[in-house]
């Protein structure tokens, strides 16, 4: 996870006087602060108003005019397609400079700050409103400071709303923003809908997103922009807007680029632990099993990881016997397991280094008491003993039974009749024993 900023910072609210929108929030603003109460952007920043005659999108180079380490433009937002919203992106033109900045130029984005205000529009939007990020468009672009957009829309009603206006208002000084795991994004649509939900639910900051629709004009270079201009350490793909050769692309670009991808459960599985932990995660698995692929269940914050090993035969028979059960049972431990190719569960674990002792404990007993529930087993000595029954279809056949129903009603437990003779399931089945040593097996009952 990423650190977001040092205190105390200087930061720039800007409008537009021609902008209703931005007018409305920069009165909600300061009606808030002047009512006094404490606002983490005012208590931990100093705060300046700035309003400028032009388009906002025509503010190019205005760090130069204004003393600050972050920039938050407060404005409307319009759509051909208009619904009530509050929004928030980062500034840029992937191709043409047609609503401001310049060609295939990227401003300096501030995900965690765009990350936390996401989140408190998402928490205080009046009701009908959707809140979501928008992908990069639009200038400005020639920018040093990191900037932001935040955003009312979609028509003169929502942008001159009160209601509106005051959510944006206390979304922006209550900004606290936490650590994070800055990303760039690829595919999807103008409200980046995935994103937007990853963003929600994780520390998954996006910078610079680069929709479905523009998706052709990324190349090698203005990825890199994307990853520095976002200051990401790693890049996500909203995979179902795309081709399988567009994905396939885009991610050889990554690997060239030495950018890591994570898919939406990996985001969320990385927002548990602190970032240069989680690599370390990663890089052991690899490191263990390399190719295999990791869960993380319950572990978390952050540590130095280990690998338990667990007895091969106590961990293949518990995921034939009670897969789900056990891998919902992983989720109540601070643990990652592997997988890898067809193999669901490997027998080795990743914990942290303190505990691992006691995980190992746990892991073996959640699979014993699992076994002992699910299959004919008993305890002897320092061994499980598993008997398993199962149908036969060779004496199933060598009693003259046809394949076909009659196999299904034998294998389900049932006698049948074959030319006036009854065979019985125990007739046609096969028991099988697997003794599994686990030493000092009693103590995990």
């Amino acid at each position: 996870m990423q650190p977001t900023h040092v205190y105390p910072m200087r930061i720039a609210l800007i409008n537009s006087k021609m902008d209703v929108a931005g007018v409305n929030i920069r009165d909600n603003l300061r009606t808030l602060l002047a009512a006094g109460g404490r606002w983490p952007l005012a208590d931990g920043h100093e705060l300046a108003f700035h309003e400028v005659a032009g388009r906002l999108i025509h503010q190019d180079r205005i760090d130069r005019e204004v003393d600050a380490d972050l920039i938050i433009f407060i404005s409307r937002h319009a759509s051909v397609q208009p619904v009530p919203c509050l929004t928030v992106h980062v500034t840029g033109n992937y191709e043409t400079a047609d609503l401001g900045g310049e060609p295939g130029m990227l401003a300096p984005a501030a995900p965690a700050w765009m990350h936390v205000i996401l989140g408190n529009l998402a928490a205080r939007a009046p009701e009908g409103y959707r809140v979501s990020y928008e992908v990069t468009h639009h200038g400005p672009t020639a920018l040093s400071t990191p900037s932001l957009f935040v955003e009312i829309g979609s028509t003169t009603t929502e942008w001159t709303d009160p209601a509106a206006g005051m959510a944006v208002a206390e979304s922006i000084l209550s900004a606290a923003p936490g650590e994070t795991i800055n990303l760039i994004g690829f595919g999807g649509t103008h409200y980046a809908v995935r994103q937007t939900e990853i963003a929600l639910s994780s520390r998954g900051a996006f910078g610079h997103i680069a929709p479905t629709r523009q998706f052709g004009a990324v190349n090698p270079v203005l990825l890199r922009a994307m990853q520095e201009a976002s200051s990401a350490v790693a890049a996500y793909i909203d995979k179902k807007s795309l081709s399988t050769d567009e994905v396939g692309r885009i991610e050889r670009m990554l690997g060239e680029a030495g950018l890591l991808l994570l898919s939406e459960s990996e985001i969320l599985e990385a927002s548990r632990l602190e970032w240069n932990t989680y690599l370390a995660v990663r890089a052991l698995a690899e490191e263990i099993a390399p190719g295999s692929r990791i869960r993380v269940h319950d572990l978390a914050g952050e540590g130095t990881p280990v690998a338990v090993q667990i007895t091969p035969d106590l961990i293949e028979e518990v995921i034939k016997s009670n897969k789900a059960g056990f891998i919902d049972a992983l989720d109540e431990l601070p643990v990652a397991h592997l997988s890898k190719d067809s193999t669901e569960v490997l027998p080795m674990f990743i914990c942290f280094e303190i505990g691992s002792s006691r995980l190992a404990s746990d892991i073996t007993t959640l699979c014993v008491k699992l076994l002992l529930i699910c299959e004919n087993a008993v305890i002897d000595g320092d061994h499980l003993v598993l008997r398993k029954v199962r149908f036969d279809p060779e004496k199933a056949r060598k009693h003259g039974v046809p394949k076909g129903p009659l196999f299904a009603m034998l294998a389900g437990g049932k006698a049948v009749e074959i030319e006036g003779r009854r065979i019985t399931p125990d007739a046609v089945q096969t028991a099988s024993v697997k003794r599994i040593h686990i030493p000092g097996l009693e103590s995990y009952i």
